[in-house]
């Protein structure tokens, strides 16, 4: 691997110096003469049989210490060696999109991040740590920095490269109309170029993002729908004639995505409905009350943001709310509420699943497994479809205050249900079972080679077996499908072993098997497998 060290040097008068690189074991100086003003000094290092750097379980992340001292200062990184493409390719379907990481194709698993905290003195080195880990422990390779928070600290960044996170980054703009004024373009091309500059050299740092829904808010507000070509010229401005070009001039290995989402630049189109292009935010669920089933109806090429909500842990609860206000529709309940009807939705949807729940602690509990169970359905659908579907971003991994909301991770660190179940569908092979019209289909899916054995059961209320198959298992994908005979009085237990470059542990969740009245398709049961 060669190495191009390209280093950055404000000289008030100018004068001769020397520039001293020391990486992966070698030292290189070489006389330098810098001129009053800005200056770009370089060289380069030859790294034989380099370690490459891989996301969180593909390898490992090994970082090389790099030091560079020019004139006095001294500036020190760890950076890994690695390569990061994304793959927009026009096909059948619409247009691809894929990262590769050293030539491989990666399915990214993962949600979105916002700020750790609404206090930034709080943001610290720890909170950072702890909120990652639970990421990495869950399998996942990859966080979407929103464009609704902040450009996080080098703490962040760091942290995502010792773990192998991914990072898609937007910039911070998100859901409104910006100005184009002379004056406000200048003010962001220095925040870009700070910006870019300031993380490039992150291995985690995988691509670009111009912002967050913008492109939506063309159609949101009167002003621009009856002006739109005025306000898409002002968008256009934004973010390529200063978003787009500080990615291309200050870090031109990387893509940038001119909006979250978007087909892509150039694409103006709507990618909230439109499931064939870049990435899709499919929000019909929990917006607009769709049936967790309404997943199985879109086939996204990359999702990077849906959601569902649920109530944090009674413990994180009794810290901002008496006993008294324990009721759903409490004032304080309904403050620590950012969705104007997130406890009506959430409510009317127990009437779909469950039983309504007794009393405020049940209800709580039933939330989060509400939660988990939406999540869970829309990522072990998508995943079985790959490589037409290549990531999955959930909103979101975590807090910034005590609050019922769509995250996985309460504020304070606390696992909710969903962030269990996300260790179990986002496990390097799981095994799914997808029921229709009175058929069932089980199938794998891997984000490595597979092979093994499938072993279902069909068992009766007493828990004997009534059919039992074994079904081999060559690559992931579609391993048999069968028409149910006794749909409503019968289990199905699906468990896996097998082995790919590692040890694979079954585990086996039960769900019962039936056909919903409206025929649209519903999860049987889910086996996950860990690699250790």
């Amino acid at each position: 691997v060669i190495v191009d060290v390209n280093t950055e040097v404000q000289s008030p008068a100018g004068g001769r110096t020397e520039l001293e690189v020391n990486l992966a074991g070698q030292r290189i100086v070489k006389p330098v003469t810098l001129n009053a003003g800005l200056n770009v000094v370089r060289a380069r290092v030859t790294i034989r049989q380099p370690k490459l750097w891989w996301p969180n379980g593909h390898g490992a992340q090994p970082l090389y210490p790099l030091v560079v001292r020019v004139a006095g200062d001294e500036v020190r990184k760890c950076i890994g060696l690695r390569t990061i493409e994304v793959i927009n390719v026009e096909d059948k379907r619409g247009l691809s999109m894929t990262f590769r990481v050293n030539g491989r194709d990666i399915f990214c698993k993962g949600a979105n991040w916002i700020p750790c905290d609404a206090m930034p003195q709080r943001q610290t080195r720890a909170v950072y740590d702890d909120l990652l880990e639970s990421a990495r422990q869950v399998h996942m390779n990859m966080l979407r920095v929103w464009g609704g928070g902040q450009y996080e600290r080098d703490d962040f960044y760091e942290l995502c490269d010792e773990k192998g996170l991914l990072v898609w980054h937007d910039f911070m703009f998100s859901c409104a109309l910006y100005p184009a004024t002379r004056d406000f373009l200048d003010n962001v091309r220095q925040e870009a170029r700070h910006q870019v500059k300031r993380l490039q050299t992150h291995a985690c740092l995988a691509l670009w993002c111009g912002n967050n829904e913008d492109v939506g808010a063309l159609t949101w507000f009167k002003e621009s729908r009856e002006q739109r070509d005025r306000y898409l010229v002002d968008y256009d401005r934004l973010n390529e004639g200063v978003l787009g070009a500080a990615v291309d001039e200050c870090d031109p290995t990387r893509k940038f995505w001119p909006s979250s989402p978007c087909g892509g630049r150039g694409d103006y189109s709507d990618c909230w409905h439109a499931d064939n292009r870049g990435d899709m935010h499919y929000w019909s669920v929990w917006h607009e009350g769709k049936s967790f089933d309404a997943y199985y109806a879109v086939s996204p090429r990359f999702c990077s943001e849906f959601g569902y909500q649920s109530f944090p842990s009674l413990d994180l609860i009794r810290q901002y709310a008496p006993r008294d206000q324990f009721n759903v529709t409490a004032p304080i309940m309904e403050w620590h509420q950012r969705h104007p009807r997130g406890n009506s939705i959430i409510t009317e949807m127990f009437s779909r699943y469950f039983r309504m729940p007794d009393g405020f602690e049940n209800f709580v509990y039933l939330s989060q497994v509400q939660q988990a169970l939406a999540i869970k359905t829309a990522v072990e659908h998508w995943r079985r479809l790959a490589p037409t579907c290549m990531g999955t971003l959930y909103w979101q991994l975590n807090d910034n205050w005590p609050v019922c909301s769509w995250a996985s991770v309460e504020y304070g660190g606390k696992w909710k249900l969903l962030h269990y179940a996300a260790k179990k569908f986002y496990a390097p092979t799981i095994v799914t079972a997808f029921q229709k019209d009175g058929i069932v289909e089980v199938w794998v899916a891997s984000d490595v080679p597979v092979k093994g054995t499938v072993v279902a059961e069909i068992r009766n209320f007493t828990g004997k077996v009534v059919r039992r198959m074994r079904l081999p298992v060559r690559r992931a994908g579609l391993v048999k499908k069968w028409k149910v005979t006794d749909p409503t009085s019968t289990f199905l237990q699906l468990s896996f072993n097998g082995a790919t470059n590692t040890v694979t542990t079954a585990v086996s969740d039960w769900i019962l098997s039936h056909d919903q009245p409206n025929g649209a398709p519903t999860a049987v049961t889910r086996m996950s497998s860990s690699a250790r």
